[in-house]
């Protein structure tokens, strides 16, 4: 048997990633507490490395290695390019946050790295197998992460919820593979691609494994009615790590979706088009409903989050190359927002006391004019108000589901949105018109100043020129 070498230059990625994930934890052993800054800055440096490598090596056209399992195209480079930034202003936010509450160690961003191979697996995954291998990579990070702060124990009930539940989605995944592959005989995305086109939905066997797919990544998603973990880990997590779960996981999961019933399972699109309709309906209504109710902003976030998947669904359940695109740029736009909002709320928090409830934003205006212009700017862009990036993303889905002919899905997705502008001009409401409860000074360091104003000015910028990235978002998946 002749043995063919993979080629290595589409993986060079990845693989500085896991090696420059290694070298932290590594270092980070002979680190003294005042010099975690090291670990800092190489975590930050793998990141830059890593989308320089990704620049380097963008795809003009696709191109399939390691023996079918991972394929690198335009759309995965474009995911990884936006996974890469906004867990670099991740971990710059929760920089000052981790040090004031001792949980500035090296760990942390070893995991976070090891989350982000994870995620980049995700992205690149063309078969079943990798698809599983990144996800569960992912998981494990998550689920550590969550615990970090050992001596809390909300965080650690989170973790265990989370540990508990993810494993149930997990095993669902797994049981729905394995139903694929003893219906199709083959892991490789498009081998079963085709095998589907033959038999169709007159094989049980493979509608019933694209059930318990559906299953594993709508809890992955966080979609209703799989949600149940995410408002409980979104407030028991350190807000550092609420962060990082609520932002760049969720373009990994738009690329597995895409990954696994567009690619691999689109000749069923009857099927799963038809359960992704009620899981839509599901998550708008009932985030948007729960959120008005919260005090806790991070567990009004966490059902917003919930709102804003329905959304995202309806593109993909459009299932034509526009909604395709519009998917994924409403997938880049709310990864945008949720960086920001948890990036002002860890701004906002100080050495014991965390800005967790709404009314801690009451006259921030008074504090920092600045920072509640930028709040604002976020929540008005989660809003979907007009001239903010978020209205253009509800618009392009909204479109996407009227051409292919769910009106009444879109007007449903109109009312919920007009629904949960309540919650979220509360939070604008708080900072204009209250007075404020705190009186402490607002301590930010000047890159974090500037980031955090870079992140929200995108949010104007992409509500007032959407153009670039949409074409971006569309050529990519033409590519």
């Amino acid at each position: 048997m002749n043995f063919v070498a993979p080629d290595f230059v589409p993986v060079l990625p990845e693989l500085f990633v896991l090696a420059m994930a290694c070298l932290v934890l590594v270092v980070d052993v002979f680190l003294e507490q005042r010099q975690r800054h090291i670990s800092y800055g190489l975590a930050q440096l793998t990141l830059l490395g890593a989308a320089l490598l990704t620049l380097l090596t963008y795809a003009q056209a696709p191109v399939t290695t390691m023996f079918g399992h991972y394929v690198k195209d335009a759309m995965g480079d474009l995911l990884k390019l936006f996974i890469y930034l906004t867990t670099a202003a991740g971990f710059l936010y929760s920089r000052d946050y981790l040090r004031q509450r001792d949980l500035f160690k090296g760990e942390y961003y070893v995991l976070g790295l090891f989350g982000v191979l994870g995620m980049m697996v995700m992205v690149s995954a063309y078969s079943l197998l990798s698809v599983y291998l990144g996800l569960e990579l992912l998981s494990l990070s998550l689920y550590a992460l969550v615990a970090t702060d050992r001596d809390s124990p909300v965080s650690s009930e989170a973790a265990m919820k989370y540990f508990v539940l993810g494993s149930l989605a997990s095993g669902m995944l797994l049981y729905g593979i394995s139903m694929i592959y003893g219906a199709t005989g083959s892991v490789d995305l498009q081998v079963v691609a085709d095998a589907v086109a033959r038999q169709g939905a007159d094989n049980l066997v493979l509608v019933f494994g694209l059930v318990f797919l559906v299953v594993g990544l709508s809890f992955k998603l966080g979609a209703v009615p799989f949600h149940m973990w995410l408002p409980d880990v979104y407030q028991g997590a350190p807000t550092s790590v609420t962060l990082y779960i609520g932002s760049a996981p969720k373009l990994a999961a738009f690329a597995l979706i895409m990954r696994v019933l567009v690619d691999g399972l689109g000749s069923l699109q009857g099927d799963w088009q038809q359960m992704l309709i009620i899981l839509a309906a599901l998550s708008m209504a009932l985030g948007n409903l729960v959120a008005i109710v919260q005090t806790n902003i991070k567990r009004m976030l966490a059902y917003s989050t919930i709102s804003h998947v329905g959304f995202l669904l309806l593109g993909i359940l459009a299932g034509t190359p526009e909604g395709y695109a519009a998917a994924m740029f409403y997938a880049i736009v709310y990864v945008l927002m949720a960086v920001g909002a948890f990036g002002l709320i860890i701004i906002l928090s100080r050495t014991g006391f965390e800005a967790e409830n709404i009314d801690d934003f009451k006259g921030l205006n008074d504090r920092n004019p600045w920072l509640a212009f930028l709040m604002m700017v976020v929540m008005m862009s989660m809003a979907g108000i007009p001239f903010m990036a978020g209205f253009y993303a509800k618009w392009v889905v909204l479109q996407a589901v009227v051409d292919v002919g769910l009106v009444w899905l879109a007007i449903l997705g109109v009312v919920f949105s007009v629904i949960g502008a309540f919650y979220y001009l509360r939070v604008v409401k708080c900072l204009y018109f209250d007075k404020p409860e705190q009186s402490a000074p607002i301590e930010l360091s000047r890159d974090t100043e500037i980031v955090i104003s870079a992140n929200g000015l995108l949010l104007v910028v992409l509500g007032l020129y959407p153009t670039a990235l949409m074409s971006w978002c569309a050529t990519a998946l033409l590519n």
